[in-house]
């Protein structure tokens, strides 16, 4: 007797529902930079719900989406954690493996801002003032040598001739990703070192990783700690220039002057438009074959983009994720259960 491919499909999804019935734990893995929010909230859901704490796993976006499209069933991932948009490869890739439906949760953007003391000189930066700042190598009278600036004034007459001292996110910080890609590597390139690094016989990749070496003089110092430590360095300390979450320096504009960058202000509107540019869309994306058949999955979801949590009052801000002005949107599309339509 032949089945048609939609009884097969039929049974092939009843047979893998019935095996996630075995599992009681959501699985997610994927994006290093949405690794610490997702975190917060699968312990906060632990401690707040009766069922397991999921399980987090880093390994990077493409990585984690290349798992959750590994198929559907126990053996495989629930949730997908990416700082990129989903590709059309991948897709293909889910479809091909039975994976037909994903739901994409945009839940708040990854932006970070430069602040001084409140009382002290405005700045206007650009990516390459940060790299020419904090740079271990920088370009100086067309070659490649140690970083020699000790003033702002240094390599840009516009910037105040104030003493350089930067407090960068430290590695472990969940902005650091950010902070490189879209400060440090883009001012590499503004600068013309990335080219000088290339035209020395380094490959893309390799110059990048040249560029992304810090000076280790002192001048500039990793925070590996939440906000507030940076802010007691910087009121220790008022040439500092501190890297926060637009949120915090939001609740603490009595302290800190906010710099531009590339001449824009750091809004929520600014970060959510794109037009700030040290900032990207955070994303998490769901099997929706397995809504139903693992338990807690559709409740970490509610809980994930709920105000409590990811609102511009809640953990994530606090951590340093800019909310989304559309949040309610997504609220309603998951209530919805709503999958994601084609690429635009």
């Amino acid at each position: 007797m032949k089945l048609s491919t939609m009884a097969i499909s039929a049974l092939a999804l009843a047979a893998a529902s019935t095996a996630a019935q075995a599992r009681d734990q959501v699985q997610i893995t994927g994006s290093s930079t949405v690794l610490p929010y997702a975190t917060i909230v699968a312990e906060a859901f632990g401690e707040n719900f009766d069922f397991p704490t999921p399980v987090v796993e880093g390994g990077g976006s493409g990585a984690g989406r290349a798992k959750m499209c590994e198929g559907v069933g126990e053996n495989t991932v629930d949730i997908a954690n990416s700082s990129s948009r989903i590709t059309q490869k991948d897709i293909d890739t889910c479809a091909a493996n039975g994976v037909t439906e994903i739901m994409e949760i945009r839940f708040g953007y990854d932006g970070i801002v430069f602040a001084s003391d409140v009382n002290g000189p405005e700045f206007a930066f650009t990516p390459a003032d940060i790299y020419n700042a904090v740079a271990e190598q920088v370009l100086k009278d067309g070659a490649l040598v140690a970083n020699p600036h000790t003033l702002w004034a240094d390599f840009n007459p516009a910037l105040p001739a104030q003493d350089i001292l930067v407090l960068s996110p430290g590695t472990k910080h969940g902005t650091r990703e950010v902070f490189d890609t879209r400060v440090i590597i883009k001012g590499c390139e503004e600068s013309g070192a990335m080219a000088a690094f290339m035209a020395a016989g380094q490959d893309e990749d390799a110059a990048e990783q040249s560029c992304a070496k810090l000076r280790t003089d002192g001048r500039n110092v990793d925070i590996d700690g939440d906000y507030t430590e940076t802010l007691a360095r910087l009121d220790a300390d008022k040439n500092a220039i501190g890297v926060f979450g637009l949120s915090f320096y939001q609740n603490n504009t009595d302290k800190l002057r906010v710099a531009t960058m590339g001449g824009v202000v750091p809004s929520t509107e600014s970060i959510a438009s794109g037009e700030y540019p040290v900032s990207r869309p955070l994303y998490f994306y769901v099997k929706m074959a397995h809504l139903d058949v693992i338990p807690g999955l559709k409740e970490y979801i509610e809980f994930f983009v709920s105000d409590d949590m990811a609102g511009p009052n809640g953990p994530l801000a606090e951590y340093g994720l800019v909310a989304d002005p559309e949040l309610a949107a997504t609220q309603a599309m998951v209530a919805n259960r709503t999958p994601m339509g084609a690429l635009n």
